[in-house]
């Protein structure tokens, strides 16, 4: 018997010495990892994490680190440029966390070690960490030595060999395995850089792990052929959990656990020290329940350092869904009604008269009072767990709403009232308000400035029905003639007529002298003053508006006069000019000087100046007649 345990003992001892020249990780199981033996080097905030104090004898900084120093950072962002600047943290699903960067020593050191105790003799361990060659270009390589000692004395290395350059990427998984002696004690784990420092040998390491290495675990849930299964809440049944474990163990026992939430407890119910157990669940608690199965040799089950887990089984318990079935809108003969239903992932309603849907919220429109009665749905979730729920529509007949007014339309002239009677209700409210006498009650006068369509909503205390009345307005009339013109006799002016009112007609009075008196803006050619008047008519009345034109006198300008004294042609005479009022004239010779200026009161030039005759020439005038017309200018020889 002593010989056959020798001798599997020295096939496993084989069996992982071939694992360290290949994978040097474990091909099997794991179990968890052991407190204080790694580090992801944990997440926060900061940039920068925290030193690891005695853990490694390299300094510590918050920056680049130089030879022989080393940083605790989220990514290699804004570090030594000659680095992949974009490598970030391997640990899965953690953005904030950390990793461990890593400049090497000239002199080969130690750049991270720990302790621990507690370790069972004979067992498989294995140590292992991510890490990566932050060069972006070639240089000295890093080549880290793994060393497991006891109590101080060294009994197993591992080297990864040069770990070459490459994408910001290329995180890769290194380390050993190795059986603990049978005097184990304080067991330290070290990680050294053999290679120098000085150009290049820089790397990054994260999730540093020390955990037992076992067998392969297969666990499965039988009813499914896979690691999760549903069942709904309040049934009653049982599942069944299985695991195939390989044979590593020369003596292995196993011990289910199960957590509900709280943390892994061991079971205790039949099967629960072998590889197959079944799991009652009389009227089941939704929740969620993890199953994992432990393994280990004998006597070592129940420390923690020293067995290995399972990959966990999940059975969820999934709640039934809590239906609430109910209904929006009236349920009033003639309107529509959604049936509402609050959850679910597929539905099945039943009905009245044969009803039937699988929509969530199915419309009944059109309602008719044989539409009354229970409505049931049938609503089942995503993990097929269902319930029921009921709604009752009782449908209420419409009142039947009449208004006075044939067809819904009438015409009123602005200014004017009408009343609008309703009736088939108990309480009525029109809308909108403005123009009504008041809104709540079945006959208001309407009053309205403009076209305005009036609803009522009349209710019989249950059910509202709604009908529509059309006020068309018809606006008063107008009359605009526009302001009083001016011209010069021969001269035309438009008329500036504007009118409002709807349905009108229009006509100038008199006629006379008008292009078109039915124009609304006619040219006017009067020879003297004249007052026009704008007549505008419609159903809802007559209205009128005059216009002044003033005519005035056509100025006619000589350009030559002969001030000798003959009794003839002797002054320079415009007599029109005693029309306007406000009129002024002036003359200016050639270099400018004015020689002669009349305002106001019309007054003939006598060809002098400063009472002397000016010389015979020509003179430059400017005549301001009133604001409504431009000056005249133009010139005026003299003759002696």
């Amino acid at each position: 018997m002593i010989f056959r345990t020798r001798t599997v003992c020295l096939f496993i001892l084989l069996f992982f010495s071939t694992s360290w020249i290949n994978a040097q990780v474990c091909t099997g199981d794991l179990g968890a990892p052991i407190l204080g033996a790694g580090t992801d080097f944990g997440s926060g905030t900061n940039a920068f994490g925290s030193p690891l104090g005695s853990t490694t004898n390299y300094n510590f900084v918050l920056g680049t680190p130089n030879d022989g120093s080393y940083t605790i950072v989220k990514s290699t962002a804004n570090l030594n440029p000659g680095w992949h600047p974009n490598i970030v943290n391997h640990t899965p699903n953690d953005p904030n966390g950390y990793m461990m960067v890593v400049n090497a020593s000239n002199t080969p050191g130690i750049f991270y070690q720990t302790t621990v105790t507690g370790l069972c003799p004979g067992v498989t361990y294995e140590f292992a960490s991510y890490i990566i060659n932050i060069l972006r270009n070639p240089g000295i390589k890093p080549n880290i030595r793994f060393t497991i000692e006891n109590d101080g004395v060294p009994f197993h290395t591992f080297s990864t060999n040069d770990i070459l350059e490459g994408s910001a990427t290329d995180w890769i998984k290194y380390g050993t395995i190795f059986s603990t002696p049978p005097n184990v004690g304080t067991i330290t784990l070290k990680m050294t850089n053999q290679n120098p420092g000085g150009s290049g040998n820089d790397l990054a390491l994260d999730d540093i792990t020390f955990r037992p290495c076992g067998p392969r675990i297969t666990p499965v849930i039988l009813s499914t052929s896979s690691s999760t299964a549903t069942i709904c809440e309040g049934q009653s049944t049982s599942i069944d959990l299985s695991a195939t474990v390989s044979s590593v163990y020369v003596n292995p026992v196993y011990q289910w656990q199960e957590n509900n939430g709280a943390g892994w407890v061991n079971l205790s119910l039949p099967g629960a020290q072998s590889t197959q157990i079944t799991i009652p669940y009389p009227n089941a608690v939704a929740g969620t329940y993890t199953y994992q199965l432990l393994v280990a040799e004998a006597g070592n089950i129940n420390a923690p350092n020293c067995r290995i887990v399972s990959s966990p089984l999940t059975v969820t318990v999934s709640a039934n869904p809590v239906a609430v079935a109910s209904f929006t809108g009236l349920a009033c003969e003639g309107s529509d009604v959604t049936l509402n239903v609050n959850t679910g992932a597929t539905f099945s309603w039943t009905g009245p008269n044969g009803f039937s849907s699988t929509l969530q919220n199915p419309v009944l429109t059109n309602l008719f009072l044989n539409n009354s009665g229970t409505y049931t749905v049938v609503v089942t979730n995503a993990a097929g767990c269902y319930s029921t729920s009921n709604v009752t529509l009782q449908i209420l007949p419409k009142p039947i709403v009449l208004i006075n007014i044939p067809n819904n339309e009438t015409t009123i002239c602005e200014k004017s009232t009408v009343q609008l009677i309703a009736s088939g209700g108990t309480a009525y409210r029109w809308e909108p308000a403005q123009g009504l006498s008041n809104p709540a009650i079945a006959n208001p006068v309407a009053s309205p400035t403009q076209t305005t369509t009036y609803t009522v909503s009349a209710t019989n205390g249950a059910c509202t029905v709604t009908t529509s009345v059309v006020i068309n307005v018809t606006k008063s009339t107008k009359a605009d003639a526009g302001v009083d013109q001016k011209a010069l006799a021969g001269q035309s002016v438009n008329l500036e007529g504007k009118v409002t009112g709807d349905n009108i007609t229009y006509l100038w009075s008199p006629p006379d002298y008008l292009d078109d008196p039915t124009k609304l803006n006619p040219t006017a050619s009067p020879p003297r003053d004249i007052t026009y008047r704008l007549t505008v008519q419609s159903a809802c009345g007559i209205s009128t508006d005059d216009v002044f034109v003033k005519i005035y006198p056509k100025v006619e300008i000589q350009n030559t006069f002969t001030p000798n004294g003959d009794g003839k042609n002797d002054t320079w005479n415009i007599t029109a000019l005693e029309a306007f009022t406000t009129h002024e004239i002036k003359v200016v010779n050639r270099n400018g000087q004015t020689v002669f200026n009349n305002k106001g009161s019309y007054l003939p030039w006598d060809g002098k100046f400063n009472q002397k005759d000016v010389p015979v020439g020509s003179y430059y005038y400017t005549i301001y007649l009133n604001d409504d017309f431009k000056a005249l200018s133009g010139w005026v020889f003299v003759i002696r």
